[in-house]
């Protein structure tokens, strides 16, 4: 509940920041609160991709995307995410939310966000994102038009690519059976194979 608020405090707060293009970086300044920590006394590992959300928001308001993705009743939701550690945000820490998108293609969005502290980065994460409206994805074509073309010299790394077809579960229509065994199976064939 507490990040609902913090949401919404962040939507108002933002748009009052100085404008971005959302092809920029947003830097956006926080501080660790109890609510973000867990029994070791930092941030908990689960809070850094809620804490990043916000990061994500600012740069959608303050590059003006978030008010024409409202308009045409869009959605952002994440598809993927993958993010290393290493240092830990403390109580009371000041720190930063360092987003950027860093391309997209014809299913997802790319964000690279960064904690950092006095220059220093604290964890990295990468994530992929859809825009949904009603339920289907909003098509590249639709995205373009809206957030313009991206600069030419932004390119997916070729390790994007391969995450997310390694990482990715099927699509919503189509089954994702649950069954340990199965994927057992699966190892322990390939496995015999290689005897």
């Amino acid at each position: 509940m507490h990040l609902l608020l913090r949401t919404i405090l962040l939507l108002f707060t933002s748009a009052k920041r100085s404008p971005l293009g959302v092809w920029d970086a947003s830097s956006l300044p926080l501080r660790v609160l109890p609510t973000d920590i867990d029994i070791a006394m930092h941030v908990n590992n689960g809070m850094y991709f809620s804490l990043m959300d916000l990061g994500r928001f600012d740069l959608m308001v303050r590059s003006g995307i978030w008010r024409r993705m409202r308009k045409r009743g869009w959605s952002p939701v994440a598809a993927g995410e993958t993010i290393a550690f290493r240092k830990s945000l403390q109580l009371w820490q000041r720190y930063t939310v360092e987003t950027r998108i860093i391309g997209l293609d014809a299913k997802a969005i790319y964000f690279e966000q960064r904690m950092v502290v006095d220059g220093e980065i604290y964890a990295r994460a990468h994530i992929a994102t859809r825009l949904v409206s009603k339920g289907k994805p909003v098509s590249q074509e639709d995205i373009l038009a809206e957030f313009g073309h991206p600069p030419v010299d932004l390119e997916l790394p070729d390790w994007i690519h391969e995450w997310r077809e390694h990482n990715a579960l099927p699509g919503a229509r189509r089954p994702a059976p649950h069954s340990w065994n199965t994927a057992e199976a699966h190892v322990q064939e390939r496995v015999k194979g290689q005897d």
